[in-house]
Parts: C-alpha cells; sequence; structure tokens
C-alpha cells in the first residue's frame, strides 16, 4: 500500500494494513548532530532516511504580490534585524535556532490595508507554470498532494502583530472582516486555478492559522465564529465542488477552544495535536468530537529524547485511535536536538512497523 493510498485509508475509516510514517524536519542543531552521528553531510534528512516530510505542497503562491523589499536593517555580533518579504521587521539570533523577535510591522491600522489588498489580488502568475509536472513528481515520489488554502487569521496577526490585530477587531471590525474575505477569495480563486490542471485529485486543502498558545485561543472563539467561519465554508465548499473533501488547519497551542468553530465551519482535520504542556490529548477530542475530526500528530516529540523505552511507550499509548481510524501519528513538529540519530531511526522503525491485518483488529507493532 503506497503512503497516498495509505491516508485516503485513514481519513476516510476505509481497510488498511499500514500505517503512513509522517514527520516535519529536524531542527538545524539537529542536523548537525546527526551529522556527527553517521547521516550523510549536505543530504536531505528524509532522503537520507528513507521517508518524506509532510508539509509539502504545489507551491502556489498565495502570499502578498509584489512582496515588500528585503534587506537588513541592522547586524550585531549575536542577532540581524531584517525587513521581510512581508513587510514585518524581524530580529534573528545567530548562535542557536529560535523564534524571531517581531520589531515593527508594515500593516498597523485599517488605513494600510489597502496597500495590502492591492498585493492579495489573483494573477495568473501564482500559478507555477509546471504545476501539473510537480504534481506528477509528489505522487512519483509517493507523497501528498495538497493544496494550499491560505491563511484566514494567522497571517493577520503576522502583518500586525497580536496586539494591533486585536486593537483592529475592536475598532474596526469591517476592515478585519474585508482582510478575511480577501484572503479567503484569493484561496478560492486558487483552488478553481489548480485543481482542474492536475492529473490527480489532491489528498488534502491544508490552511495555516497558529491562533493557540499554551494557554488557548489568542482570539475570541465567538469572533472566529462571527467574522471567519462562513470564509473557512465557502473554502470547504470550493474544494468540494473539486471532489475533494479534506479541509485541514496546521495550528499549535491548546487548540480545544477552537476546534468546535473549526468543525461547524467545514474544516475536518486538525494537525500537528501538540501536546505542550497543557497535556493535549488526541483520544478525548476523538470522544468529544466524534469521527468527522481528524488528526495528524498527537506525538510529543520530547519522548523521542528518552531512549526506545519512551519510545514504545509513546506509540503505544496512540494504537487505540490508530484502531479507531482517522488519526496519523507523527511528532508535533521539529525534531529536537537532544534525539539522537539511532533513537530518531528507532522510532521511524516502530511506525512502520505498524501492522492492521483486517477492520476492527488491534493494530500491532513489530520490531523492525
Amino acid at each position: 500500500m503506497s503512503r497516498r493510498e495509505a491516508w485516503k485509508a485513514v481519513m476516510e475509516y476505509g481497510e488498511l494494513s499500514e500505517v503512513p510514517a509522517l514527520w516535519w524536519d529536524p531542527w538545524d542543531e539537529t542536523r548537525e548532530r546527526w551529522t556527527t552521528e553517521g547521516m550523510p553531510a549536505g543530504v536531505d534528512p528524509h532522503a537520507a532516511l528513507g521517508t518524506i516530510r509532510f508539509w509539502i505542497n504545489l507551491e502556489v503562491d498565495l502570499g502578498l504580490r509584489p512582496g515588500f523589499p528585503q534587506e537588513c536593517l541592522e547586524e550585531t555580533a549575536d542577532s540581524v534585524v531584517r525587513r521581510l518579504a512581508d513587510g514585518t521587521v524581524q530580529r534573528s539570533w545567530k548562535h542557536g535556532s529560535s523564534i524571531p523577535q517581531y520589531v515593527d510591522h508594515a500593516l498597523k491600522t485599517a488605513r494600510d490595508w489597502p496597500d495590502f489588498k492591492r498585493r492579495l489580488r489573483p494573477d495568473a502568475g501564482r500559478i507555477p507554470p509546471d504545476l501539473a509536472d510537480r504534481a506528477r513528481a509528489l505522487v512519483a515520489a509517493d507523497d501528498l498532494v495538497l493544496i494550499d488554502c491560505g491563511s484566514l487569521m494567522g497571517w493577520i496577526r503576522n502583518w500586525m502583530g497580536l496586539e494591533g490585530m486585536s486593537y483592529l477587531l475592536f475598532d474596526d471590525p469591517d476592515a478585519f472582516r474585508d482582510m478575511v474575505a480577501t484572503i479567503a477569495d484569493l484561496a478560492c480563486w486558487a483552488i478553481d486555478q489548480t485543481i482542474p490542471r492536475l492529473p490527480v485529485l489532491p489528498d488534502a486543502g491544508i490552511l495555516w492559522e497558529d491562533m493557540c498558545g499554551k494557554n488557548g485561543p489568542l482570539i475570541d472563539p465567538e469572533l472566529v465564529s462571527r467574522y471567519v467561519a462562513p470564509h473557512y465554508r465557502r473554502i470547504r465548499q470550493r474544494l468540494d465542488r473539486h471532489g475533494v473533501h479534506l479541509l485541514g488547519v496546521d495550528c499549535d497551542g491548546d487548540i480545544t477552544g477552537l476546534l468546535p468553530v473549526w468543525l461547524e465551519s467545514g474544516v475536518n482535520l486538525h494537525m500537528p495535536v501538540e501536546i505542550g504542556t497543557w497535556k493535549a490529548d488526541p483520544m478525548a477530542l476523538r470522544r468529544r468530537h466524534g469521527r468527522e475530526l481528524r488528526m495528524v500528530g498527537g506525538i510529543d516529540k520530547r519522548e523521542l529524547e528518552k531512549g526506545p523505552a519512551a519510545i514504545d511507550r509513546e506509540v503505544a499509548r496512540r494504537m487505540p485511535l490508530v484502531r479507531d481510524g482517522g488519526f496519523i501519528p507523527m511528532p508535533d513538529h521539529y525534531i529536537t536536538p537532544q534525539t539522537s540519530l539511532a533513537d530518531f531511526r528507532y522510532y521511524l522503525s516502530r511506525i512502520g512497523g505498524i501492522r492492521i491485518d483486517a477492520p476492527g483488529t488491534r493494530p500491532e507493532v513489530t520490531r523492525a
């Protein structure tokens, strides 16, 4: 069974013999460690390990077009301050991977929105001319074919900062509504432009949001329901029209407060079910929301640091949900530098060893 066939079987609660092994990437420091432990230098870790990264798509351009001029504004021995193509000014640290610090934003108030809006117009140049060939290459590599559906909240938060976005929702909700509608218009246009040109149906549409933290949503779910949910529905309906019935959202943090809104508005797949300090429980989410909620994730990446026994426990505790269907175990984000190459190989062997002989039977994990 191919990865794409296994993905479809899991997501449609059908018969399958194995579960696809999915993961993102290692941190740069992890990659450096693995090189000292035997992984060839300069080689993509997925190629070295015989895996394919999960987050990859057809690279249809839904971003600001044209982007803002990129420039270095300041550099010290420890950090670099740059203006990026999305108009944000960020400080990045030189000595180790970390989340950058946002210093300034080009989109400060509703007065700045018209300049951004003109950069979000449909444009034939957004669609790669070799789109069909890219899809064929993904299929040949047994990778998923995913359609990027943009970001109805996360991009606005990036462009304005959380504080600026929060003030906008209070001071000028109509401007926020127009921002969300404009991004959704572009996503629907791209869906119509893309899917008919593909040699295969995509495996899912994917949204990126990252609108939750360790204490829950960064925006009141009632406001999401009022201003954003109608546009999730539009995107889902547009995908359905083309025969694609999975719409996923990538959101970190404690997402329990937003899940009801997403499910009610047609989002039926969540990733990466980050465990975090709040101890997310994907099985509890399934009991609460039922089988319409599909999930990818739920493997605590920190457990991979602790060696084979911890890895066995982490994989074993997800087996009931694997058996139920609609769930693919995957580490919640990048693999940390505390994880040895040997232990990560062991984790991959355990996921690759899951075998399901018949519908309704308990999956077994066999040793490689």
